[in-house]
């Protein structure tokens, strides 16, 4: 499926699920080449898209990798560069070469599809993979993680236990995801959770709008949102919040990148969200390993990710050594159990890096655990900073500039530097209509962080280089800062 949150995705989920076929999510945002790397990468058989979303028209980028669709016949593409593509379904709007969405639906209830299906049902596996979910790309090209039955179901099952789903009445189950379904967020804890506990699924609009979002909360009556902190940002900073009815809202849940403290504070002050859950997870892993419960208190919710899900093992490394850290000290998180990916598909050699032969799974985030097993990432192993031999970790930065009163949101990055290595570099977005200056922010810190870990720069900035799915791409961040500070 390619295409923004729609009904044929959630569709597409039903039916594969008894179908034995793999569902490949792909990114909206990409373009003819990106697709072309997706589609042959996975050997994808049937892509269905609308024929416009925003400014990305479709049909013409897939035309622009197969020219022969518009003079195939439906459901019998024969492509020289994808040849395992064989039919193209239209979402929305009947096109030369397609077949229109709604007669495929129609076509599924005749007797000898049933009869396939029953059919083919004998031979599924739980183990047998149902979806490959390709990474955001927050690290650079993205890999096919593939989950199974067993992945996704058992995960949506343990995230609605942790939300206290089994004991919401139906007024208390309406939930708003503005999440992108293509990614785990949204199919796994919001498409998955909702169809398990016989939740309502609210879908705000086709793409993230924090405006849209509130909207659907007032309008819709839901008591439960999920996000990305950026999208939480935005939607606590709508200029006009205070005239949306939120007096539905109980709770939901935060994931995708770390939270700061503050953020966590305004969104269940703001928001009326007390039962707010911060949840981690990787694709890999299904997607959800560590998660508050939703009696936690707001401090603990605010400095961490939560307690280990169950069924789910981790353990904090020393990434040099491979030894289990103290308590309280970084480390690598890694993670084992049910919910770890069957692998990269079709990446032997990098499925064996990331995953051992014990079966323990590298994150490559950087992790801290207290002895009641609440869990902090500090960052990733890739976004650590090290200066001059000291290791400087971007969330702990964050979280420290977070409690500046004029910063509204800052990414902390390394960049390049001939003696040090590594300095740091403060990307720091101001509330609306505050003013402050490089030196104000650095004398901020003087006497409150150390000496090493004051940035040696401080860059103001409007926005983030995002991934459709609200991820901060910080090896995109770090590169456009070493270019606007001449590095």
């Amino acid at each position: 499926m390619w295409g923004p949150n729609s009904y044929a995705w959630v569709l597409m989920q039903l039916a594969t699920a008894q179908a034995g076929i793999i569902l490949v999510s792909v990114n909206p945002a990409y373009q003819a080449m990106e697709l072309e790397y997706a589609l042959k990468k996975v050997g994808c058989k049937a892509l269905a898209f609308p024929k416009q979303f925003k400014t990305q028209q479709y049909y013409h980028i897939l035309k622009q990798i197969c020219p022969e669709l518009e003079k195939a016949q439906p459901g019998d593409l024969k492509s020289q560069r994808l040849p395992d593509l064989t039919t193209v379904i239209s979402v929305d709007d009947p096109l030369p070469g397609t077949l229109l969405l709604d007669e495929v639906v129609a076509s599924g209830g005749k007797e000898q599809h049933l009869a396939q299906l029953r059919y083919n049902q004998q031979f599924l596996s739980c183990h047998d993979p149902i979806n490959i979910q390709f990474t955001s790309g927050t690290t650079g090209r993205p890999k096919g993680a593939t989950l199974s039955h067993y992945n996704i179901v058992n995960n949506s099952n343990l995230i609605g236990e942790r939300l206290r789903m089994h004991l919401k009445t139906p007024e208390e189950s309406r939930m708003v995801v503005p999440s992108p379904l293509y990614h785990c967020l949204g199919s796994v804890g919001g498409t998955m959770v909702s169809m398990m506990y016989g939740a309502t699924l609210i879908l705000s609009s086709p793409t993230f709008d924090g405006k849209k979002a509130l909207e659907a909360i007032s309008k819709e009556r839901g008591s439960l949102l999920y996000g990305t902190p950026t999208m939480f940002v935005d939607i606590l900073n709508q200029p006009d919040f205070s005239s949306y009815d939120i007096s539905a809202m109980l709770g939901g849940m935060i994931a995708g990148s770390p939270a700061p403290p503050e953020l966590i504070r305004a969104i269940i002050d703001k928001l009326n969200m007390k039962e707010l859950v911060v949840a981690y997870g990787t694709t890999e892993n299904s997607p959800v390993t560590f998660m508050n419960f939703t009696e936690d208190t707001v401090e603990q919710k605010a400095e961490s990710v939560g307690r280990i899900m169950p069924h789910t093992e981790a353990q904090i490394v020393n990434m040099k050594t491979g030894t289990l850290v103290e308590l309280n000290t970084p480390g690598e998180l890694c993670i084992r159990g049910y919910c770890v990916m069957l692998g990269y598909w079709g990446e032997p050699q990098k499925t064996k890096e990331t995953i051992g032969q014990d079966k323990w799974y590298r994150t490559g985030d950087i992790a801290v655990m207290d002895k009641q097993g609440f869990c902090k990432i500090v960052g990733r192993s890739k976004d650590m900073i090290i200066r001059g031999g000291e290791n400087i970790y971007p969330a702990e930065l964050e979280d420290f500039f977070h409690t500046h009163p004029q910063v509204q949101e800052v990414q902390v990055v390394g960049v390049k530097d001939d003696r040090m290595g590594e300095e740091v570099c403060a990307c720091i977005r101001l509330k609306k209509g505050e003013k402050t200056t490089e030196e104000e922010i650095k004398a901020f810190c003087k006497g409150k962080i150390s000496h090493f870990k004051i940035p040696r720069y401080v860059v103001f900035v409007t926005n983030y280089p995002l991934t459709v799915s609200g991820k901060i791409q910080k090896f995109k961040l770090r590169e456009q800062m070493e270019q606007h500070l001449n590095l």
